[in-house]
């Protein structure tokens, strides 16, 4: 097997369209079907399936099968390889701001309600950019997934239950639940009521028995 050189992963990233491809992965904090690259850059899926395929072959992405639910062939979702170069997109420093921010937050005995209503200010902000009359349980899956919260959502007959297949902050909700979580529920919350239609009837944060997920009723 022949190793891939620099040279070759810089012939496949001078392509424009492949650079765009690794820049929207590069920003994805989930891996992504080749279906959802190529609607975020307006493209067609055959298209942008070689393209994928090249940069996987130079060792720039990494592939795993997905089975789908029900019928259909399996999907292949996308994500950067570990030793795929850096390219000027090195993680942000927030992360380390948000650990040392949740610390001195602990020590210093924040009550985790203070930050459950400061989510419900960011979730009102979010409800903010939607157009009156939009479906609250549409809008909520839509900035969760933005957010990298990867939902699923299982709808019942007064309401709908939404699970957060993969957490982006599960490294500092591990170390403080309490304030991460209730910071996460104030975000669902202040969205949800802000829309209308619909209400929080609990949250299951990382330590409950059902982690990591919401329930929710039609009003």
């Amino acid at each position: 097997m022949t190793i891939p050189s620099r040279l070759d992963i810089l012939k496949a990233l001078g392509d424009n369209t492949r650079y765009a491809i690794y820049l929207e992965l590069a920003r994805s904090p989930i891996p992504l079907a080749t279906a959802e690259v190529a609607d975020v850059l307006g493209l067609h899926v055959n298209t942008v399936r070689p393209h994928l395929e090249r940069m996987r072959e130079v060792g720039l992405l990494e592939v795993r099968t997905e089975q789908r639910r029900g019928v259909g062939r399996p999907q292949h979702l996308y994500a950067l390889a570990a030793d795929a170069p850096a390219l000027g997109l090195e993680p942000s420093v927030f992360p380390m701001l948000a650990r040392l921010v949740l610390q001195a937050a602990a020590e210093g005995g924040l009550d985790p309600g203070d930050l459950a209503d400061a989510g419900r200010e960011q979730g009102e902000a979010d409800a903010g950019k939607w157009s009156e009359g939009s479906d609250a349980l549409e809008a909520l899956i839509v900035e969760q997934a933005r957010l990298g919260f990867d939902p699923e959502v299982l709808d019942l007959d007064h309401g709908a239950v939404m699970a957060f297949a993969h957490c982006p902050f599960r490294d500092l909700a591990e170390t403080h639940p309490d304030l991460v979580c209730q910071l996460h529920c104030g975000m669902v919350e202040g969205l949800v009521s802000t829309l209308g239609g619909a209400e929080v009837v609990r949250f299951h944060p990382l330590v409950d028995r059902t982690p990591c997920q919401v329930e929710l009723a039609v009003t």
